[in-house]
């Protein structure tokens, strides 16, 4: 099936967030040995923030991937930073939030996207598994919403990047489903909090996303391989990356406290 300029990634930008200063979390993408190589959520994110017009603070564990990132938004135009972060440290959370609005001469967005699941039911997820988990899932992004909230100029917006395990049982990763339902309440906190001053939080959800980190899911995962998907394919990286564009700019200004599934209609009609 070909794809629309937008989800291929190829549409040009509008200036939707001009004058933005972004961090984008997890803001790299997963090496692949596939020969199609796709393009991770945190990167497609990054990138299309920058083609959208804002500079952009791109922050993942990899130096390799958040350079990479900083280098493909530097080329659509404005101001890009990488910066290496393990958000499992909470001081780490702290830093990158700090430097990247050193860096970026401000901060009036961000996007937490970093996440990742394992374990084989309850008993195959340890105590250690579990927490580590919610570490990355959770824990790190209430670390950073509270670093960034009172330096944020008013009028700023969090996003949160999650996934449909958090609706629907299915994954098998009971540590990884809890952690994504957890963030529902994680954004409505920090949504009401931001409210006096109009910064806004949402969640935005994608069902299965063909990244590198989607595919390892469709080899671990069965049942993802036998979906039947409403709308004819499965999502791309810059389907969720325009969903949450949308959800940073002024279009979405009266917009806060809110759940944005961007699964096709997969999680309503399987």
């Amino acid at each position: 099936m070909s794809l629309s300029p937008e989800s291929a990634g190829t549409a040009a930008g509008h200036g939707r967030l001009a004058g933005r200063k972004i961090i984008v979390v997890g803001a790299g993408s997963r090496p692949s040995p596939d020969p199609e190589v796709t393009v991770g959520n945190g990167r497609a994110i990054a990138v299309l923030c920058a083609r959208e017009g804002a500079a952009v603070a791109c922050v993942d564990i990899s130096e390799e991937a958040a350079k990479h990132t900083a280098e493909l938004c530097a080329a659509e135009g404005g101001k890009a930073v990488a910066i290496v972060a393990d958000v499992r440290e909470a001081a780490a959370c702290e830093r990158l939030v700090d430097q990247s609005r050193q860096e970026l001469g401000g901060l009036d967005g961000v996007v937490a996207n970093v996440g990742f699941g394992e374990g084989k039911g309850l008993e195959g997820t340890t105590p250690e598994l579990w927490d580590e988990i919610f570490a990355v899932n959770v824990r790190s992004h209430f670390l950073v919403a509270r670093q960034a909230m009172p330096v944020m100029d008013d009028g700023g917006a969090f996003v949160f990047i999650g996934s449909a395990a958090g609706l629907k049982p299915g994954t098998r990763l009971p540590a990884y489903d809890s952690s994504k339902a957890a963030l529902f309440g994680l954004t409505r906190h920090v949504a009401l909090e931001g409210a006096p001053r109009r910064i806004r939080a949402n969640y935005v959800i994608p069902g299965p996303v063909d990244t590198p980190l989607g595919r390892v899911g469709d080899s671990m995962v069965a049942s993802r391989t036998k979906i039947r998907w409403p709308l004819g394919r499965q999502a791309s990286a810059w389907d969720i990356a325009y969903a949450t564009v949308f959800m940073m700019g002024p279009e979405s200004a009266y917009i806060t406290a809110q759940s944005l599934v961007v699964d096709g209609g997969v999680t309503q009609f399987s």
